[in-house]
């Protein structure tokens, strides 16, 4: 058995897979140096402690650097724009230089886009650098830093001060004890996702599991790529449930639907005939390995044991606790990565990378099926307000309230919902959207929010197809799960919801807090704010 730890899984002298990140963009006061404020006084700049060894570190292992940084007092005429200059003439003396300087000379009432949380200056950024947004880290010390990373499809590590509210830390995607913290994780994640060693061939048939919902599989879709990059044939093992999302995702050769009662939600009685036959199907596939991912709470060995007495000669799988001699590769990820990067290292201990060129990012086939409805006749939002799992869905009451803001505020809403969910789409589109409940399938569902400026959703399988489309979204976002391992992965989102509420992090599947005040308190006029941000005029 071959034990892997994500921190150890890639060797700098031979690099293999497209590197998640090109850039860091740094906020300034607080982050690099102590907060002094308004300072037009290059004497008074302090970097803060670990700051000069840490950066190094990144230019080391070749990621650009700039900061990005509000500087109201230019506004407020507290200093001048020379001030500002031997400000940053002296950071850099103590700090070593930046590539970019990325600057908001105005005031919260400038109503500008490039102040944070507006995601300006993370566009600006990225430009400069020669990257796109999902290609950068933002770390920075307070709420409006990581809301500028995550309105531009960065990502986002927050370093928490003693001025950062409480409210910011539990909404951040990502938190690290200080800047050399930070740097420990993006350099951690980066090595995570790259193999140690690089396959000199391609496998045979590689058999992937991915069970659960259509969210689930659709996160797991790099992991699934970089195995099908090094493999002849890939078989894909789901659920019911995601079997439309498999459908959509390129790089899978053969789709074999099978419940699994350790993984559904409501899970029928284990049958051992119906384990047998599922044992025998997968004997008859005939990989010569298996690559098993599950979410962070989930557990690949019972299904490694059926593997086993398939006959499958080399399994790989996260697991924290001991698999015997279940697993040939058992590999381990921290707390806090992403799904998508957790697939995506999993593949990276089997040996698998993805090829030069593919994103790693949320991807679908490029051949999908015509909609079933008409919905390019004009600019239009699209609010989905069911959710797989009722713990993270909004009030029905408040996601018409919702969609009354956004008509009103002149946008045209198509209200979307799955054939179950026809009576929940027409109370919410009655209040000023287009009902489309039950009209699509996922395919179909996929073709709309293609055209779609903005989703807003809760968190469920949509936000995922959204994200692998490139559509951004305004995620209404229950915190029984972290958001950190399911937020709509880089592409640009704004949350919403008290993410510091009674149900966090108990993975609740229904509310268990009368009133469902996680979401119930959402202000329809946050929502129309944050459509304004991702998708203005």
């Amino acid at each position: 058995m071959f034990t892997s730890l994500s921190q150890g899984n890639h060797s700098a002298m031979n690099p293999s897979g497209p590197a998640l990140y090109d850039a860091v963009l740094l906020d300034r006061d607080g982050t690099l140096v102590e907060d002094v404020p308004y300072n037009g006084d290059p004497e008074k700049v302090r970097p803060l402690p670990g700051a000069r060894e840490a950066l190094d570190r990144l230019r080391a292992a070749g990621l650009r650097l700039a900061v990005v940084t509000n500087q109201s007092g230019l506004a407020r005429g507290y200093f001048t724009e020379r001030d500002m200059h031997a400000v940053h003439a002296r950071i850099e003396e103590l700090l070593g230089p930046f590539d970019h300087w990325a600057v908001c000379p105005h005031d919260d009432t400038d109503g500008c886009g490039c102040r944070k949380p507006a995601p300006g200056l993370v566009h600006e950024a990225a430009r400069a650098l020669g990257t796109a947004p999902r290609r950068c880290v933002l770390v920075g010390d307070i709420g409006r830093d990581m809301a500028a990373a995550l309105a531009a499809g960065a990502t986002g590590i927050l370093v928490p001060t003693p001025v950062t509210r409480p409210e910011e830390v539990a909404e951040a995607p990502a938190v690290a004890r200080d800047l050399p913290g930070a740097v420990d994780e993006i350099l951690r994640r980066d090595r995570a996702v790259r193999p140690v060693v690089p396959r000199t061939g391609r496998a045979g048939t590689v058999l992937v599991v991915r069970s659960d919902s259509a969210g689930d599989v659709l996160v797991t879709g790099p992991g699934i790529r970089a195995v099908a990059a090094g493999a002849e044939r890939v078989a894909l093992l789901c659920g019911p449930r995601g079997r439309a999302a498999a459908e959509l995702l390129p790089g899978i050769d053969e789709i074999i639907e099978w419940p699994l009662p350790w993984i559904d939600g409501s899970p029928e009685p284990v049958d051992p005939d119906d384990m047998r036959r599922l044992t025998a199907r997968l004997a008859a596939v005939g990989a010569e390995e298996a690559v098993v991912f599950t979410s962070f709470h989930q557990s690949a060995l019972p299904l490694a044991l059926l593997l086993r007495m398939a006959g499958v000669p080399r399994i790989s799988a996260i697991s924290d606790d001991y698999p015997g001699s279940l697993l040939d590769v058992r590999h381990r990820v921290p707390v806090g990565v992403p799904e998508p990067e957790r697939a995506l290292s999993l593949a990276a201990a089997a040996g698998f990378a993805l090829p030069a060129g593919d994103e790693p990012a949320l991807r679908l086939r490029a051949d999908l099926p015509a909609p079933a409805v008409d919905s390019a006749a004009g600019d239009y939002l699209v609010v989905h307000p069911g959710a797989s799992v009722p713990a993270r869905a909004c009030p029905p009451e408040r996601c018409a309230e919702i969609v009354a803001a956004l008509a009103a505020d002149g946008h045209r809403v198509l209200v979307t919902g799955g054939p179950g969910e026809r009576e929940l789409t027409a109370r919410v589109a009655a209040a000023g959207g287009t009902d489309l409940g039950g009209t699509t399938d996922l395919a179909g569902l996929a073709q709309i929010l293609a055209g779609a400026r903005c989703l807003v959703v809760g968190n469920t399988g949509p936000a995922h197809l959204a994200a692998a489309l490139g559509t951004p979204v305004v995620s209404l976002f229950a915190p029984t799960v972290p958001f950190g391992h399911w937020a709509p992965y880089r592409v640009p989102t704004v949350r919403l919801g008290d993410a510091g509420a009674a149900c966090r992090d108990t993975r609740a599947a229904r509310c268990p807090v009368a009133g469902h005040p996680c979401l119930s308190g959402v202000d329809p006029a946050r929502v129309v704010a944050a459509v304004r941000r991702l998708a203005p005029g």
